[in-house]
Parts: C-alpha cells; sequence; structure tokens
C-alpha cells in the first residue's frame, strides 16, 4: 500500500477476522456454488451470527452501528474470493436492497424484515431494472393500483439478483402512471405471494448468483409494505444509486487486485525460453503499470469512502469512482488472462472465471455510457444534484 489509509488497529482486527471466516466457510464452497448455480443459505446465517450481514445498520435493529470503512473492508474481503457471483449477491443484501429498508421502512417492516435480512434468516433483493427499461428507470411499466388495503402489482422485472432463491424485493414500480419521475414508488414484495414468478437467468459469468426474470401477475400488496412515500420512490432510488454505485466500484478494483495477485504467483512459477515469465520485461512493465493503475484507483475511492461516512451526496466522485474502476478492472484481467497463455482459456485456472465475471462491471447499477452522461451533465451543463 502506498498511501495513507484511513484504517485503524480495529478496523484491521476486523479484517483479519473476516478474512479467517472467509477461508474457513466460504472458500471451500465457490466452487460447488459455481457449479451448482445457488449459494448455500447457510452461509448468511453463519455471516449473520458474526455480525457480518448489519456492519453499518444501528444497534437499534440489531446491527453492529459501526463506520463505512468496515463496509469498505467487506466489500474488499469478499471480493477476493474469485466468485463475483457470490460476492454480488452479498452486497446485493447489505447495500443494494436493504439500505431502503434502513432509510425509508416502517419500524413494522423494520421488524419483519429488517431484522431477519440482518440475522442471515432473510435474503433480499432490489428490483428496479425491467426487460423495456433498464438505465430509464423512469420509463418503468410495472403498475401497482391501489384496491382498499392493497396494491395490485402487474409487471415484469430482469436481470434481479437474488431474484430467485431471494425472500423479498423493493420493488420500483408505477403508482400513477402519468405522473412521469414522480409516480413510481417503492414496494416490498413476498417472493412467494401468489402470482409471483421467478425465472433463473443463464448468464455468461456470475455463476454462483441467482439472476431472475420476475414476473406479478395481480399480486396484492399491503398498503403497509409501500416503502416510505408513495410518488417518493424516483427521489429514494436515486440517493441509493450512490452507495450501489460505490461498493460496485470496491468491487470491481478489489477484484483487479485479486487477479493481479493470482497472476503474481503465475509468472513467478511458469518458464518459458527457460527464464521465469517475471523476468521478461515486456512482462514485468505491464504488471507494474496495472499495479500502479489500481493504486490511484484505490485512493480515490477511498476518498469516496470518506465522503460516504460524512454523509456526503457525492454523485460525481461515485460515478468518477463507478466508471473507472469497473474499466480498469475489465482491462486488469484481460491483460493478466494473456500472461496464462493457453491454460488461462481452460477452467482448471480462476482467470477465466475473472474474466468472464468482470465484464459486467461496466454494466451494473449504471453503465459506463450512464456514468459519463451524468458526469457530462455536471461537469459541462452546470447540473446539480441534491440528495434525499
Amino acid at each position: 500500500m502506498m498511501f495513507a489509509t484511513p484504517f485503524t488497529p480495529e478496523h484491521q482486527i476486523f479484517r483479519e477476522s473476516l478474512r479467517a471466516f472467509i477461508q474457513k466457510e466460504i472458500i471451500p464452497h465457490i466452487d460447488q456454488w459455481e457449479k451448482e448455480g445457488a449459494i448455500d443459505r447457510q452461509i448468511w446465517k453463519k455471516m449473520g451470527d458474526m455480525g457480518f450481514m448489519g456492519l453499518n445498520v444501528p444497534e437499534q435493529w440489531n446491527g453492529l452501528g459501526l463506520d463505512f470503512f468496515y463496509s469498505l473492508i467487506f466489500c474488499e474481503e469478499l471480493s477476493y474470493c474469485f466468485s463475483g457471483g457470490f460476492t454480488i449477491s452479498a452486497l446485493v443484501i447489505q447495500f443494494m436492497s436493504a439500505p431502503y429498508l434502513l432509510k425509508y421502512g416502517s419500524d413494522e417492516l423494520k421488524e419483519q424484515y429488517l431484522k431477519p435480512v440482518i440475522a442471515g434468516d432473510m435474503v433480499s433483493a432490489v428490483a428496479i431494472t425491467e426487460p423495456g427499461a433498464g438505465s430509464d428507470v423512469q420509463n418503468i411499466q410495472t403498475t401497482a393500483v391501489r384496491s382498499g388495503d392493497h396494491y395490485i402489482v402487474n409487471g415484469a422485472k430482469t436481470f434481479i439478483t437474488n431474484g430467485y432463491y431471494g425472500d423479498f424485493f423493493i420493488t420500483a414500480v408505477k403508482t400513477d402512471p402519468n405522473a412521469g419521475k414522480n409516480g413510481i414508488s417503492l414496494l416490498l414484495i413476498d417472493r412467494h405471494a401468489a402470482g409471483v414468478t421467478a425465472t433463473k437467468i443463464d448468464k455468461m459469468g456470475w455463476h454462483a448468483s441467482d439472476t431472475a426474470e420476475l414476473g406479478f401477475n395481480q399480486v396484492e400488496v399491503p398498503v403497509s409494505h409501500l416503502i416510505g412515500v408513495e410518488g417518493e420512490g424516483f427521489k429514494y432510488l436515486m440517493a441509493g444509486l450512490q452507495l450501489e454505485r460505490l461498493t460496485a466500484a470496491i468491487h470491481s478494483l478489489a477484484t483487479a487486485e485479486s487477479a493481479i495477485e493470482y497472476t503474481l504467483d503465475y509468472i513467478r512459477q511458469r518458464e518459458a525460453f527457460k527464464r521465469q515469465l517475471k523476468d521478461f520485461q515486456v512482462i514485468r512493465h505491464q504488471m507494474v503499470q496495472m499495479m500502479a493503475d489500481i493504486e490511484v484507483n484505490k485512493a480515490y475511492i477511498y476518498h469516496c469512502c470518506q465522503l460516504q461516512e460524512q454523509g456526503v451526496y457525492a454523485v460525481k466522485e461515485c460515478s468518477i469512482a463507478k466508471l473507472q474502476a469497473s474499466e480498469l478492472a475489465i482491462k486488469v484481467v484481460h491483460e493478466c488472462l494473456q500472461f496464462f497463455g493457453g491454460y488461462g482459456f481452460t477452467e482448471d485456472y480462476k482467470i477465466a472465471r475473472l474474466y468472464r465475471d468482470v465484464r459486467v462491471g461496466t454494466i451494473i447499477g449504471g453503465t459506463s455510457e450512464i456514468m459519463k452522461e451524468i458526469l457530462a451533465k455536471m461537469c459541462i451543463d452546470e447540473v446539480q444534484y441534491a440528495g434525499k
């Protein structure tokens, strides 16, 4: 590490404890989960028992109430597992779905759903993307019509991580189709409610995670499952996306780091033309350039984490972090695989899995093109975004 880090001795103790847990309880099962396309739910319970599922949740709701740098460590260490599928499943629970319950949900919903998530007894998901509406959230077509003490939900969602094996979805719906973004609300929908269907999607990477297309056919959702205020869902989503993009950036960069470490081990052992690969100047220079790029990006991401800890609505910074880290990770893994030659194209080496998994980084949480457009609006058009 070439720059000053924000970590205290307590943070380092936490990292060591988490790393030991991962080595014992997660790493031995990763290959099986990848082959089966499913994560053993018992791991969430074990993580819940250790307090890992509620790091930044107040103690009132059975969380640990820790600063964001513990979450940073959590994202990094899980990203070293050589399974983007497992990592994203964990990040979706803690940083991309549960926060909406914590910030906007009623005490009743927190008791019924947030506490079990923190305990590892429930798995949550966030359902925004639709077959016809990806980055254009305002254009979602899933409707929720009020009928007495229920909403009647109809529509479809797609690319939903934890959508098949999860227990509930934080779902973006149109409660007023004529109000544009002001007609979007968030509903908590139970996975096994009547009229809910889930179909697993066969993906190029992230094999351990369950990604699903969801269908809602006349699904009755209690009005009490409305998260926050009706019509405020778009604002909630825009605020939540900054945390999602920051954690995605951490994950991308840590994946790049794991690729570098894995490749270093290989080039120190592998020989060609009676020399170790590490002694070829072209390989040495490519490796250190990638390592330098990672260090620069890490310093910036840690700066963004400091802003997150301070409660800053850092749209510009998180967009930059997401854009740069995800693009860099693809470049790093691509170049690392090349050093493995034909072996890199086989499933016997984990670099092949990293190659598949890392590609989605420039798509999830807002594509690189969306990140650039957000930055263009802020830097060129001088648009300002206010937090919720």
